[in-house]
């Protein structure tokens, strides 16, 4: 049977019950009685063998003995099987570590060749971005390749014009001497040389031409006759010279007309041009209950009238007890006052009776004033009251004094002294239409704006630079003698192109403002169709000193004198991109010279990188003029021309201090005038600020100081140094310590904000300062050139007086932070009582910016008005600076205003506020659609729609401006179709509720017709773009384009106070202007008015026969044309005629234009036949004055073949539409506009004569050009030569300038 172990054979596995689990081989213990019994049982069956005993035991070793070989064996057997496996696995690990080693020698392999590609790629994308440079400077290179070959072909056309004129000249007076008698000398049939006449150059007089040149350059006034529509009245300049902004404005280019109207500014008082409404309050101690009921119950409300139309306003009144002691100030403050008030009832102190001489009886029709006399039903007026209104009421030749007689409570008599003064501040001086009077008072909000938005501007930006320039040319250096600078100025501006930007350079104070004011103002005069664009750069950080709302403006002011900016980019970096392009474009179409002015341009941050524009090549026409400070002075701008401004000579000193001293009544002596002329001889003390500051700090004092004064005033050796002696002076002039507290405190806080602090603030923030004291008080720091008041804001009149009051009053950095938190405080309770103004918007930011105050400015940011103000004023760069130094992008910027609108929108229940927070959502789309994040402006401008068709109406005019903000999204993602069908709507609605003939029905029209343009649709667009002009015509002769109606409004009242004088000239020429004003205005009666007047004048002080008099009898008959008065106009046109044909010269342009609106007139009443002639001499003229191949010629050729051929005269059309048309492709190009339209003239005509085959080829080359022509401003700015010009269409007579009312 075998043993146990016997019955296990190595590698079988074995199931036992010691624990041992299924699947693992388990070793049987060997036991030995087991085995025993095993023995014994064998030993029992078997037979019984003899000696048994001594043979168990040799069997039991045998059995062991063998045991022991089976084990060994196995073990041999399981050792070699072992030894096997471990060698199949050691070979079984070489292969894999062979294997390894391929492996890794494929993997570094790999890596190499992953290095290997990923050099070449670098490689290759250094590559590439060295070629992008490449190809960007070859690009840029070119361009100004291109600019320079230009400005090179365009001098080179205007040396050949200038030579072709000349010769044109050379040969008239040849003829003129001929004609005299006198033998001319032919060169040629001379033997001898010295008969030879050597040529002289352009505008030299030769010594034997006495007589004046009968012809004339070609002006903008001639170049403007080009127009089709009947032109408005010329203006202000004499006819004998035709040159001029004003020769012939019309309603038609609105734009165009007034930013030349508002060219030449006459020194006016500061009441006309300041935007701080002051109210200058004279009362007696019986008036004084009406005057404390006023000001307590009705003064906030005329301020909050001021306020929401971006104006300041100010009650100015000295108390009688003390009104004896500010004499001065008190004839100041109704100099500048805007509106006077005059309470009266029984007594008249004496300082009432000074006051109503200077404001009623000296000047009545200066400013709106009031009467207020309070009466008794049983009580007559006394004697010097009776006196006091008699000589007032005489002064009032004009009954312009408002009279408010009352007899009833104190109470009432306030309200009835507001009511009056409502109605004067909103109708006269804020010039607001009776509509606009009656919106504000229902209190519409001021986003419910008519217009699109597409224009962002802010009037006062606009405001500061009038009044930075009207400050500068009244400045009291005129003493000083800039002929010497104004020549070299004119010599440089005169050079041939290309001409490098001009430099003005001086030391700090030595005159650079004051110069460049007084050329502006000479320049305007001397040549009148040069454009002049000027900016004056206050202290750094302030809003004039930002580089991207100076270029902003300037495009703007530019974009004026065409017909539309509404392609202008709010896009920061996109403003200062487009400059040079816009420039460049709109200059070939300005008939004059352009000139930039920009003082202190180093001022500018980061000017060298904002102002790169100045370094490429400017156009021909364009000229450049910048002022810096020699020690600031980029190193790239000292290779321009410069004009240094050398230190003023001791004659130039001696005439400043003698100025100061005749005004306040001093002498100086001989020895005080020997020690000023030994001071004044360095470069520091002798720069034009400096004397001036001296000369006043001597004369402030009384003549026993004066002596002392000027010995302070000569240890200071600049002009730092004697500003801060100055404010120690001032500081110890006043009386008591709180006059000095708040001295300290005015200069604290102008120094600590962002634009200054108006004089209303200050009053906030100390309520204990009484208004004669600060009145006092300021009239003493302006006359030490240390403050002045501009656009209503207390500022530094210089940077160097800034620096002082900065080292003098605020040394350590928390007296700046002290100021600013003031500032901040009074501004944050603006805020809380929901009085967002723009100041507000402008400080606050700003002031939280400079304190570092990251939170608390992203929480004024998320006011949501403070956010639209700055956005709507177009203070885009600004406010999206203010976001980047939070630390916000675009996205998250518009996340954070979206739910800052979700949060308002739940507090908003009445429909006041549901149509503000509409307005707020589509200033938050427009805002992002500006950031170029259209996909986020959709959801605002959506949700500004919901609202307004919930909350007004689906056909409220309000819904129809959500889808036109609305499709001007879906324009910029190219979804045609949906920006189509919303602007379809939009135009629906606006038609439905203005009707067709409305500034918005035009401003649909147009977004139409650019959307068609973008789809290659030209008729459809072109068919909507001319019944949009159409449109934009007619409202703007009903109301002015942009901001410029206000404006005009404001220059009729500057100009009427200028006509007050006796009668002269310059009186008659300012009622002629006056005339065309109103005339633009649309106010027709009090135009004729003026335009009268200025007749009757001209005729008695110049004469009957006079030229001027024939400019007011052509503007007449122009007003009488707009009347529809035909036969009127037609006498005045042919008196006027009549005088030029006597006054004139028979080829002079003024003769032909008066030709040309007879003519026009003739035509329009059918009188065709007497309108030839008139054609026929008005082309002969234009030839005599431009030349045969003059573009005015042409015009003149087709205006006279379009009469031909509605008389029939086909065969004496035709020559002169060909001459025109070889005309215009020789001096404008074959792809000219005008080319087009005699093209398609001459189309109509071969039409008729029944050559239908030339007509259609005649007809398609017209459309190619049409369709070829690029569009300036968003498609609608007419060229100088476009279809606005004065060729008629051969289809019929021209319209009627006016539609039927």
């Amino acid at each position: 049977m075998g043993t146990a172990s016997s019955m296990v054979s190595p590698g079988e596995v074995i199931e036992d019950g010691y624990g041992g689990e299924g699947g693992e081989a388990c070793e049987i213990p060997v036991e030995v009685k087991p085995k025993a019994r095993l023995l014994r049982s064998s030993f029992r069956r078997g037979p019984r063998v003899i000696g048994a005993s001594f043979k168990s035991t040799a069997s039991v070793d045998l059995e062991y003995a063998a045991e022991y070989e089976r084990l060994r064996k196995e073990y041999e057997i399981f050792r070699v099987s072992k030894n096997n496996e471990i060698s199949s696995m050691q070979k079984k690990e070489a292969k894999l570590d062979e294997e390894n080693k391929r492996l890794r020698a494929e993997l570094q392999a790999l890596q190499k060749t992953y290095q290997k590609i990923l050099r070449e790629k670098e490689s290759a994308l250094e590559a590439k971005y060295q070629a992008m440079e490449r190809a960007a400077t070859f690009e840029h290179d070119r361009d100004k390749v291109k600019r320079q070959f230009k400005i090179f072909r365009e001098t080179k056309e205007k040396e050949i014009q200038d030579l072709l004129r000349a010769k044109r000249d050379l040969e008239a007076k040849l003829q003129q001497l001929q004609a005299q008698g006198i033998q001319v000398y032919d060169p040629n049939d001379s033997d001898s040389d010295d008969n030879q006449t050597t040529v002289t150059a352009t505008g030299t007089q030769c010594e034997y031409w006495t007589g004046g040149v009968l012809g004339s350059e070609p002006s903008m006034g001639s170049m403007m006759q080009l127009q089709q529509t009947f032109r408005g009245p010329e203006f202000a300049h004499s006819l004998i010279d035709v040159e001029g902004p004003f020769a012939n404005v019309s309603r038609d280019d609105w734009d165009a007309a007034v930013a030349s109207l508002l060219q030449v500014s006459p020194h006016v008082p500061q009441a006309l041009w300041s935007n701080t409404v002051r109210c200058y309050l004279i009362f007696t101690q019986e008036t004084k209950a009406e005057l404390d009921i006023f000001i307590k119950k009705h003064t906030s409300v005329l301020r909050r009238i001021c306020e929401s139309l971006g104006h300041f306003y100010l009650n100015v009144f000295f108390p009688e007890e003390n009104a004896a002691s500010y004499a001065v100030e008190r004839k100041q403050e109704i100099e500048r006052s805007s509106l006077c008030v005059l309470l009266l009832k029984s007594t008249v102190p004496s300082s009432v009776v000074e006051d109503c001489e200077e404001a009623f009886v000296k000047n009545p029709d200066g400013r709106p004033l009031v009467l207020y006399l309070r009466t008794e039903e049983d009580h007559n007026l006394n004697g010097p009251i009776r006196q006091l209104l008699e000589r007032v009421n005489a002064a009032d030749k004009a009954a312009k004094i408002k009279v408010v007689d009352h007899s009833g409570s104190a109470e009432e008599g306030a309200s009835l002294i507001y009511a009056q003064l409502e109605k004067i501040i909103k109708q006269e001086l804020l010039c607001l239409e009776v509509a606009d009077v009656e919106s504000k008072d229902s209190g519409m909000d001021e986003g419910c704006e008519e217009d699109s938005g597409d224009v962002l501007w802010d009037l006062h930006d606009e405001q500061e630079q009038i009044e930075a320039y009207q400050q500068a040319c009244s400045g009291t250096t005129s003493q000083l003698s800039f002929q010497k600078y104004i020549d070299r100025l004119n010599d440089m501006i005169a050079a041939p192109p290309p001409t490098p930007p001009l430099l003005v350079s001086g030391g700090p104070g030595s005159g650079k403002s004051l110069l460049l004011s007084k050329w502006i103002e000479l320049q305007q005069k001397q040549s009148p169709n040069t454009l002049f664009l000027y900016h004056f750069v206050g202290r750094p950080l302030s809003t004039s000193s930002e580089p991207v709302l100076i270029i902003k403006r300037l495009t703007v002011k530019l974009l004026q004198h065409f017909w539309s900016i509404s392609g202008l980019s709010m896009e920061p970096s996109k403003i200062l991109e487009e400059f040079p392009r816009w420039l460049e474009r709109l200059s070939a179409r300005h008939q004059g010279n352009i000139i930039i002015i920009i003082d202190s341009i180093d001022q500018i941050q980061q000017a060298e990188k904002h102002m790169k524009w100045l370094i490429d090549p400017l156009p021909v026409n364009v000229r450049v003029v910048v002022s810096v400070n020699v020690e600031t002075c980029p190193q790239a701008w000292r290779l321009w021309p410069t004009l240094h401004l050398d230190p003023l000579s001791p004659r130039e000193v001696r005439s400043i201090v003698n100025a100061e001293c005749q005004s306040m009544d001093l002498k100086l002596t001989r020895d005080q005038e020997k020690k000023l002329e030994r001071h004044c001889r360095c470069a520091s003390t002798c720069n034009a600020l400096y004397v001036t500051l001296l000369a006043r700090m001597i004369t402030s004092r009384s003549c026993g100081l004066l002596e002392k004064s000027l010995e302070q005033c000569l240890q200071c050796q600049d002009t730092m140094s004697l500003y801060r002696l100055a404010l120690k002076m001032t500081l110890n002039s006043l009386c008591t310590d709180r006059e000095r507290h708040i001295m300290r405190e005015i200069l604290g806080l102008v120094c600590a904000s962002h634009n200054g602090v108006s004089e209303s603030e200050v009053l906030d923030l100390f309520p204990e300062v009484e208004l004669p004291v600060l009145s006092s008080l300021l009239y003493l720091l302006n006359r030490l050139c240390i403050v002045t008041l501009r656009c209503g804001l207390i500022r530094f009149q210089h940077l160097q007086a800034w620096e002082a009051v900065r080292l003098e009053f605020l040394t350590g950095g928390s007296s700046s932070t002290t100021y600013r938190e003031k500032l901040i405080h009074y501004f944050n309770q603006q805020l809380s009582q929901d009085r967002v103004t723009w100041r507000v918007a402008d400080e606050l930011p700003w002031l939280l910016q400079q304190e570092e105050d990251k939170p608390k400015l992203q929480l004024s940011l998320l006011n949501l008005f403070v956010s639209q103000n700055l956005y709507k004023r177009g203070h885009f760069s600004e406010l999206l600076a203010y976001w980047q130094y939070v630390g916000k992008d675009k996205s998250s910027m518009a996340t954070e205003y979206f739910d800052s609108l979700k949060r308002y929108e739940k507090s908003c229940e009445s429909e006041d506020s549901m149509t503000r927070l509409a307005n707020l959502y589509e200033t938050l789309g427009r805002f992002l659609k500006d950031l170029g994040l259209p996909s986020q402006a959709v959801a605002p401008l959506q949700r500004s729609l919901e609202i307004r068709e919930t909350a007004l109406d689906p056909d409220h005019p309000s819904v129809a401006r959500s889808l036109h903000q609305l499709a001007g999204v879906y324009v910029q993602w190219k979804k045609y179709g949906n920006a189509e069908q919303l602007y379809k709507q939009a135009l629906e609605i606006s038609e439905n509720a203005y009707g067709a003939e409305h500034a918005s029905v035009a401003r649909e029209l147009e977004s139409l017709a650019m959307l068609y343009q973008k789809q290659n649709k030209y008729e459809q667009a072109e068919k909507l773009r001319k019944r949009s002009v159409k449109i934009r015509q007619k409202t703007a002769r009903q109301k002015g384009h942009m901001y410029g109606f206000s404006l005009l409004r404001r220059r009729a009242l500057q100009l009427e106070e200028l006509t007050l004088g006796k009668d002269s000239a310059d009186c008659a020429k300012t009622l002629n202007e006056l005339g065309v004003l109103y005339y633009l205005q649309n106010n027709l009666d009090a135009a004729k008015v003026f335009l009268t007047r200025s007749l009757e004048m001209r005729q008695r002080v110049l004469g009957p026969d006079h030229p001027d008099c024939a400019q007011s009898l052509n503007n007449l008959a122009a007003l009488h044309t707009e009347r529809r008065e035909y036969e009127a106009a037609e006498d005045m046109y042919e008196r006027a005629l009549d005088i030029r044909k006597k006054a004139l010269s028979p080829d002079h342009p003024s003769l032909a234009y008066t030709l040309k609106h007879l003519a026009m007139l003739y035509k329009r009443r059918g009188k065709l036949e007497k309108a030839v002639p008139l054609y026929e001499l008005s082309l002969e003229i234009r030839e005599k004055s431009f030349g045969p191949k003059h573009p005015s010629v042409a015009t003149a050729l087709v205006n006279l073949a379009v009469i031909y051929c509605q008389l029939k005269k086909h065969s004496d059309a035709l020559p002169l539409y060909e001459r025109a048309l070889k005309i215009y492709e020789d001096s404008l190009g074959r792809s000219h506009p005008r080319v087009g339209e005699t093209l398609k003239n001459l189309a109509v005509l071969s039409y008729e004569e029944g050559d239908f085959e030339k007509a259609a080829e005649l007809y398609k080359r017209a459309m190619e050009i049409k369709e070829a022509e690029p569009s300036l401003v968003c498609g609608n700015a007419p060229s100088r030569h476009s279809s606005s010009g004065d060729a008629f269409s051969v289809r019929g007579p021209a319209p009627l300038p006016h539609a039927q009312r």
